[in-house]
């Protein structure tokens, strides 16, 4: 939950705001609702975040915002890929406009940094982004403005005023056909310089080829974790056949805990999330970026 990681994708990860809602079965065995009930008790970051159910831990609802780690990047003196709020969703419903807005600020005065945004809730994503469009004296300078109310750093001054922001990575999640179908024509809606989605958990084949050449990037990953539900690496290998050719970018991140590997000799994985590509099939050991 800082500048480490073990999230093969990126560099570090910066929450600026805690808690989420579930909102899709992706989310059934939400490996950020386990870290939160590790460090939920009295005095602990996710406290009050967190309720134990029949089913364990479970995310509430509620959000606490931590503008005193908005200015976290800015800190940081070595470039990096920075995916933001691994510990929640920045467009979740109970996060102000103006809050996303001071977020978006601190990217803006950070463009060393590149900043990779997921969300399961593009619509909102959608109307944020409309929303600031209509700020003046520019959509960048208002979320500086905002940023720089609730940091007083001095750096945000010296913000970069092109919109949209081009170190910013806008992505949305998806598990399945049915949420690609959903989610992603509204983010290829957005007025986002990188669009890009993460199929993790993947929970069924999804077929992308009506979007190749307007993503920029797809990550494929299978479940990990107890109770890991099956990932049939087939399901990969169409995410790289669909988009060579294309300039659509590949990163295979992992099969995961429990990978269907019909067709090979393969019964087991050695790794226990299926993240070492040594042990794939060599046509789906892709692991590329957007330009």
């Amino acid at each position: 939950m800082g500048d480490k990681t073990g999230i093969q994708w990126t560099d570090a990860t910066w929450n600026p705001l805690r808690g989420c809602t579930r909102v899709s079965k992706g989310c059934e065995n939400c490996y950020a609702e386990t870290v939160a009930y590790r460090f939920s008790g009295h005095g602990e970051p996710y406290e009050g975040l967190i309720t134990i159910g029949k089913k364990g831990p479970r995310w509430n609802g509620k959000i606490k915002l931590v503008p005193e780690k908005l200015d976290e990047p800015i800190r940081w003196t070595k470039s990096r890929m920075v995916f933001v709020n691994s510990m929640s969703d920045l467009f979740h419903h109970r996060v102000s406009n103006e809050y996303i807005a001071a977020v978006f600020g601190v990217m803006a005065s950070a463009p060393k940094h590149t900043f990779q945004v997921l969300t399961k809730r593009p619509d909102r994503a959608k109307d944020w982004f409309d929303w600031v469009s209509t700020k003046s004296p520019s959509p960048a300078e208002y979320c500086a403005n905002e940023a720089y109310k609730l940091t007083n750093r001095k750096e945000i001054k010296s913000v970069n005023k092109s919109w949209p922001l081009a170190n910013v990575w806008l992505g949305v999640s998806c598990e399945d056909q049915d949420t690609a179908d959903k989610r992603i024509p509204v983010l290829l809606s957005c007025n986002a310089k990188i669009k890009w989605v993460s199929y993790e958990p993947a929970l069924g084949p999804v077929d992308f080829r009506k979007w190749t050449n307007q993503l920029d990037w797809i990550v494929v990953g299978g479940e990990s974790g107890s109770g890991a539900r099956a990932f049939d690496w087939h399901w990969a290998d169409d995410v790289v056949k669909c988009t060579t050719g294309t300039t659509t970018k590949v990163f295979v991140k992992q099969l995961g805990s429990n990978p269907v590997l019909t067709g090979l000799s393969v019964s087991k994985l050695k790794n226990h999330k299926g993240g070492d590509p040594a042990e794939w099939p060599k046509n789906i050991q892709i692991r590329d970026y957007p330009v």
